[in-house]
């Protein structure tokens, strides 16, 4: 059973990719280890997964600890709010945005962010795949930095 009440002042976001497993799972680490005052940061996925191992390993590798992520679906009342309310749904993923903005689960303010996707590797040996989720983890902090410093900016990003 959810216990989730939205938190005065707070925006409350929602990340969303295909299976809950990669740059939804770091925009929501990110938002909430950076600006935990200024938001609840939830995600969650159409097709709940597991987290990807090799992200989490290279995240560890990074300083960052996201062990404690779970890969969640919509409907999944033990780590999202029971309301499906929130300011804003950010897409990490073109396909995911195209497929679900125009009937969403949820109330919110739509926002299609994309980044890179594990797809989008071409690494051909350990060291290379290891860079690139390097890289995936380095845009997405970024992102976070970037726009989620001001909540307010996020009003200038709406997408639907």
């Amino acid at each position: 059973m959810s216990v989730f009440k939205k938190k005065e002042n707070r925006v409350r976001v929602l990340f969303v990719d295909a299976k809950n497993d990669f740059a939804s799972q770091m925009g929501e680490y990110f938002t909430m280890k950076f600006y935990p005052d200024q938001y609840e940061a939830f995600s969650a996925g159409p097709e709940p997964d597991i987290v990807d191992c090799e992200l989490i390993s290279a995240m560890y590798q990074n300083g960052e600890d996201m062990r404690r992520q779970v890969s969640k679906n919509f409907e999944n009342e033990d780590y999202l709010p029971k309301d499906k309310t929130y300011d804003y749904v950010i897409y990490t993923e073109k396909d995911v945005f195209d497929r679900l903005s125009a009937n969403p689960e949820w109330k919110g303010k739509q926002i299609l962010a994309p980044m890179r996707s594990r797809l989008d590797y071409a690494a051909t040996d350990d060291l290379e795949l290891y860079q690139e989720y390097v890289r995936s983890i380095e845009e997405v902090r970024e992102w976070v930095k970037e726009n989620m410093a001001d909540p307010s900016k996020l009003a200038s990003m709406v997408s639907a």
